[in-house]
């Protein structure tokens, strides 16, 4: 990694890059993965590995194999491992800005690898969590 900070890919937008039925969304979120990966900036968490693995399995009907060559793919990115202090850190921003679990553990991730930016669908767009600033990549 280099001393540019990195840039947290929430699962929906992993999920777009891979769904080839989702026309715009899709090539925008082609886009912005090509250009973290280029720029050596690409982070995520075991929860969005989790989550995208599960959602393309089941959603998208991506077969088992297919979708754990992405996973280990996705092994060269930064990847945060939350371990029992995160959940507690978690639970605090849970409590705090009135969000769901999920987005909690997801706000906690990226806050832990110090990430500028975090890249969701879900999470309201341009909010700031301390450094951290929500940007929708399909707005």
């Amino acid at each position: 990694m280099n001393s540019m900070s990195v840039e947290f890919i929430d699962t929906n937008v992993l999920i777009y890059a891979h769904d080839v039925t989702a026309g715009r969304k899709h090539a925008q979120a082609v886009a912005l993965l090509e250009r973290l990966v280029a720029e050596d900036r690409a982070a995520l968490s075991t929860q969005v590995l989790i989550e995208f693995y599960a959602a393309v399995t089941r959603k998208l009907g991506m077969n088992t194999h297919a979708a754990g060559e992405i996973i280990e793919d996705l092994g060269a990115w930064v990847i945060h491992r939350p371990d029992h202090q995160d959940i507690l850190r978690s639970i605090t921003l849970q409590r705090r800005h009135k969000i769901s679990w999920w987005d909690a553990l997801i706000l906690n991730s990226a806050t832990q690898l110090g990430c500028s930016i975090l890249w969701s669908e879900d999470l309201s767009a341009n909010h700031r969590y301390g450094a951290l600033t929500v940007r929708n990549p399909f707005a």
